[in-house]
């Protein structure tokens, strides 16, 4: 039989250890209810040797949301390849991909944790809706957005949030189905505002040129069609 003899870590490798396993505790539960002594075992040192590495659990909650949040940002990178609507349906999955592997995590960084309300905080949340907010921008190959194109862009952003933290409370709603809905509502969005803006009216008749007929966007005209004789009162 033999033994395994325990590697020295380096001062940096050991913090990148200790932020993954406060990220992967921090996303089974809320941090609220995650201790050192917890990070500490997980990671196989001693409560102490935290401490050298971080000077408390904030920093360290900090440190992880700091590596949640780039990889949150990154979800929204997409090749600008291809119809918008299937793009966006991509990153909505991403998006909830991250969201349902960190949900705990998710919900404390948005409704409040550890850390909540404290400068670096909300400068890592912006930094992810700026994030969001230009790879948008990308897909539509825009630079210098129309002001109600910016509106548009940046409340669909905040709806893909409070989508994701509600869906999180009990999971009622299939997630396939609130994926394609918010690329719905993206469109719907653009769609309203192009009724008030000929800027935007352009815009959106640009994405629907190129959906094609299986596309989601178009599977959003299909629907609102279907509900049209509903909505229209017939004729006196």
């Amino acid at each position: 039989m033999t033994t395994g003899v325990r590697r020295r870590m380096g001062v940096e490798e050991r913090r990148q250890q200790l932020i993954g396993v406060a990220l992967e505790l921090f996303s089974a539960r809320s941090p609220d209810e995650v201790s050192i002594d917890e990070i500490a075992a997980a990671a196989g040192i001693s409560r102490p040797l935290v401490y050298h590495y971080f000077p408390g659990k904030q920093s360290l909650y900090e440190a992880a949301l700091r590596r949640a949040a780039d990889d949150l940002a990154l979800r929204f990178r997409e090749p600008p390849e291809g119809p918008l609507g299937a793009r966006l349906l991509r990153v909505m999955r991403r998006y909830f991909d991250f969201v349902d592997e960190h949900g705990p995590g998710f919900s404390a960084l948005m409704r409040g944790g550890p850390a909540a309300g404290s400068t670096t905080t909300n400068a890592m949340i912006d930094e992810v809706r700026q994030a969001a907010y230009e790879q948008i921008l990308a897909h539509l190959r825009i630079g210098e957005p129309p002001v109600r194109l910016a509106l548009v862009i940046r409340s669909w952003v905040s709806l893909a949030e409070s989508t994701a933290l509600q869906w999180l409370d009990g999971r009622r709603i299939p997630r396939a189905e609130l994926e394609l809905q918010l690329v719905h509502d993206f469109a719907a969005l653009c769609a309203v505002s192009a009724a008030y803006d000929d800027e935007m009216a352009a815009i959106v008749a640009r994405m629907l040129a190129d959906e094609p007929v299986e596309g989601p966007i178009s599977e959003l005209l299909g629907r609102l069609v279907r509900l049209a004789p509903a909505a229209v009162p017939p004729p006196r």
